[in-house]
């Protein structure tokens, strides 16, 4: 009991001093959360304390003066001053030109009515829109201040032209909602935005999970729900209204809900959640929000910080990164394909290995392809044309070329979806990017996720070949099925703290 005190009282100190609280923070959260002998979670916790020292001191957020003068293809390696291979630079624009502030999240509008292209860009003081329907010429048409203070931490994403935006450590903040249509027509850019409306039923959270299908948003790492999944009806995006809590795995630090279309039949349609949990992959049924049920979590060795993933679009595999198994295990860049085709029984399927030794955060997968934004390496394209048991790094864009360590500069996330088939990188020292891809050589067979057509996914009727079998030579977890109720604030199972990056 002394020793949970003292945890307890590290991560209060960890919130108040450094610039963020030390992942450790929710390691110990959830131990405690899981009943772990208190001898093993003291030790397990000292362990990752001493870790984070080290990864505090190696964060940088400065800012790195870069002004491109013209777009600029990637020929011989090379695009202006940046590493690259088979992608071209389009445009940049620094902090200082899209509201200051360092650089965090990052998502796009696409405005079906008009066919214009927007990126939202997520900063320390607030969230940036940007037109990139000229893509060389980009046009910054002003800010959403913070609700509350600065946050590291900024996380956005888009239902029904508008926005829904979170930050972390950052009380009272709440989820702003802002209406995009507002930028059709800016007169004399750039301007100051206000909310359009705002939910305050939690105060802070580190990301805001949306299926587009179903209309209802989920609040992960909050201050609410032990951390977990705080749901939300925003069907009305104007007037977002509570739907239901799950924590029984407490603190999630990111997830990709869908409406389910996948291979386990016994599902079909159900509403799904797929939880990145600290050191496990959780999936939840969500249909009934008010009786959630876990229906698995499988965890993997040498896990350092389970962060964030996406399913491929048959939603059959998630496709998951972990944020510190590089800076705490010393191995290179992994990214993990877990067969999830039995959502009762999901298996690692196969670890991809890079060849650099980078931290990767953020990824989505979109069409045949995984984009990665990996810190220090950039964005990384990875090619599931000849299957997943043979993923292929294709195409990079190296937004640090100072170096390639595991240290925390660099690519904050990427946004690939576009209709246009440019993506947007967001980098803590340099601002926005946008590029252009060249994949074509790589397409193979095609997947198809639902932001392509709008609709929910499958195959794509033009492809050749039909999904590759998926096998099941992984570690399956021991299933398990509990309903969940919501869990206050208040409630004594401690709230973790917030996540790392």
């Amino acid at each position: 009991m002394c020793r949970w005190v003292t945890v307890l009282l590290f991560c209060s100190l960890a919130t108040a001093i450094f610039v963020q609280p030390a992942p450790a923070c929710h390691v110990a959260a959830k131990l405690h959360y899981e009943k772990v002998p208190a001898e093993e979670r003291a030790q397990r916790f000292s362990e990752l304390e001493a870790k984070w020292l080290k990864f505090n001191a190696e964060m940088n957020m400065s800012h790195i003066p870069y002004q491109l003068k013209a777009a600029s293809a990637c020929v011989e390696g090379m695009a202006d001053i940046f590493p690259c291979s088979n992608v071209d630079l389009l445009s940049h624009l620094t902090l200082a030109e899209i509201g200051g502030g360092n650089g965090n999240d990052n998502w796009g509008w696409m405005d079906k009515e008009t066919g214009r292209e927007f990126a939202l860009v997520g900063r320390t003081n607030g969230t940036a829109f940007v037109e990139i329907t000229d893509p060389e010429n980009p046009v910054y048409l002003g800010n959403l201040p913070t609700h509350a203070t600065t946050s590291t931490w900024r996380d956005i994403k888009v239902y029904k032209n508008h926005a829904f935006i979170v930050a972390d450590n950052n009380s009272g903040h709440g989820m702003q909602v802002f209406d995009l249509k507002q930028l059709r027509d800016v007169a004399a850019p750039p301007v100051t935005f206000s909310n359009t409306a705002h939910y305050g039923d939690f105060s802070s959270a580190h990301n805001i999970v949306i299926d587009e299908e179903s209309g209802f948003a989920y609040a992960v790492g909050s201050n609410d729900c032990s951390g977990g999944l705080h749901m939300i009806d925003i069907r009305t995006p104007t007037a977002p209204t509570f739907a239901g809590c799950f924590g029984d795995d407490g603190y999630t630090h990111d997830a990709q809900c869908v409406t389910y279309h996948g291979p386990d039949t016994e599902h079909e349609g159900d509403e799904i959640c797929f939880n990145s949990n600290t050191d496990s992959l959780t999936i939840v049924d969500v249909t009934d929000k008010k009786n959630p049920v876990m229906l698995s979590r499988t965890t993997y060795e040498n896990s350092g910080y389970t962060h964030q993933g996406w399913l491929t679009g048959d939603q059959a595999t998630f496709v998951l990164d972990d944020e510190l198994d590089e800076l705490f295990n010393g191995n290179n860049t992994r990214t993990f394909l877990f067969d999830v085709s039995d959502l009762e029984q999901p298996t690692l399927r196969k670890t991809h290995n890079a060849k650099t030794v980078a931290i990767d955060h953020n990824q989505y997968v979109h069409g045949n392809f995984v984009y990665q934004a990996n810190y220090t390496t950039g964005l990384r394209i990875l090619s599931l044309a000849d299957g997943l048991d043979n993923l292929e790094e294709v195409a990079f864009f190296d937004t640090f070329p100072a170096n390639d360590s595991n240290s925390f500069s660099g690519a904050w996330s990427v946004y690939p979806f576009f209709d246009s088939g440019v993506a947007i990188i967001s980098d803590m020292n340099r601002g926005l990017f946008v590029v252009r891809p060249r994949l074509d050589d790589f397409q193979g067979r095609l997947f198809l996720d639902g932001f392509e057509t709008g609709d929910t996914g499958g195959w794509s009727e033009s492809a050749t070949t039909p999904p590759p079998p998926v096998t099941t030579d992984g570690e399956a977890a021991t299933p398990s099925s509990e309903a969940a109720t919501k869990v206050e604030t208040a409630d004594p199972a401690p709230a973790p703290a917030r996540a790392g990056l």
